[in-house]
């Protein structure tokens, strides 16, 4: 089995290979070659074990058209069985870097799809491509999620997601690649950094807590949002990857389980978690448009997904217990 991770130098693409080389089983067969695509390197090391994976870094600026070019080329003579496909310029970022993002989270998806084509037209195997969406497609919501709930993107972001599980959906329709989408919630504990996302703060908030830190919050306590923890999402990706092409639907996209809570209750539960006066720490200051994008998230019914066996973290404690373990 040969796996490719795009984006293997960022949060969920380290924890993914760490997982993948910690159990090098992928579908029942085991992981020979593991591809860490991303613009630097990332951290991830080798088992000493004699069956450990070959490990492949990949340096590649998929903002690059010669770049991308050249990974085309590239998987055209060492095709790929399953590809992880994790890169992306998120939220924030995507709105102040227009250009970039468009090249990022939508060229170079396509340039991946077409090279998997080009894969199986050269007589290979058809890979499994998970694409790493957003719950970014759905906008602004106001009524209870289910399978049912039409995609009304509000910002570039969440377009450029809408975009890519269409076109992973039609590369499926056309026997290029076998897509799975996921829309991916937040996702606990990303480490302090810049990386432009609006929804940092719901990973900061648990952590400046949890070390007996102040902190501003910038949404009433009631806000209410959706999240998991980074191996929770880890887990529905490998799950994703292993199941049956029946068990998704025509459009290829599935919104995950996740847990739904207010940020009051976050507060709680990391007081009950770590024995700190989390409820003394906090200052709540809402900013309308922080709330508004992070902060209304309605119920969620992911039907769908269940049936396909994917579960959330279970409980608030236990996704907070993980997320800071890892965060």
């Amino acid at each position: 089995m040969h796996v490719l991770i795009t984006g293997a130098a960022g949060f969920i693409g380290q924890a993914l290979a760490h997982q993948l080389l910690r159990q090098p089983m992928v579908e029942g067969r085991p992981l020979t070659r593991l591809g860490l695509l991303d613009r630097t390197p990332a951290a991830v090391a080798v088992p000493s074990a004699a069956t450990a994976p070959t490990l492949q870094h990949w340096p590649c600026d998929l903002a690059d058209p010669k770049a991308q070019a050249a990974l085309a080329h590239r998987l055209a003579e060492d095709p790929v069985d399953l590809v992880f496909h994790l890169a992306s310029v998120p939220g924030g970022s995507a709105e102040q870097q227009v250009v970039l993002a468009r090249q990022v989270n939508i060229d170079a998806t396509a340039v991946l799809l077409e090279a998997a084509q080009a894969q199986v037209q050269a007589g290979g195997p058809v890979p499994v491509f998970v694409f790493a969406s957003s719950i970014a497609v759905y906008g602004t919501l106001v009524a209870p999620v289910d399978d049912a709930t039409p995609l009304r993107p509000v910002m570039s972001y969440g377009m450029h997601k809408v975009v890519g599980e269409l076109l992973v959906a039609d590369f499926s329709r056309r026997g290029a690649v076998c897509g799975r989408s996921l829309r991916l919630p937040g996702v606990l504990a990303r480490p302090p950094a810049p990386t432009g996302q609006l929804s940092a703060f719901l990973s900061d908030l648990p952590r400046a807590l949890a070390a007996g830190r102040p902190f501003v919050c910038p949404t009433s306590p009631q806000a209410r949002t959706w999240a998991s923890s980074l191996p929770c999402v880890v887990a529905q990706l490998l799950h994703a990857a292993g199941t049956p092409a029946a068990a998704w639907p025509a459009g290829r996209a599935l919104m995950p389980p996740t847990l739904h809570f207010s940020l009051g209750e976050m507060v709680d539960a990391v007081a009950e978690v770590h024995q700190v006066p989390a409820t003394a720490l906090v200052r709540w200051a809402p900013d309308e448009r922080i709330e508004a994008l992070f902060g209304r998230f309605p119920p969620l019914q992911a039907s769908a997904a269940r049936d396909a066996g994917l579960v959330d973290d279970g409980d608030l404690p236990t996704l907070l217990r993980r997320a800071l373990a890892t965060g």
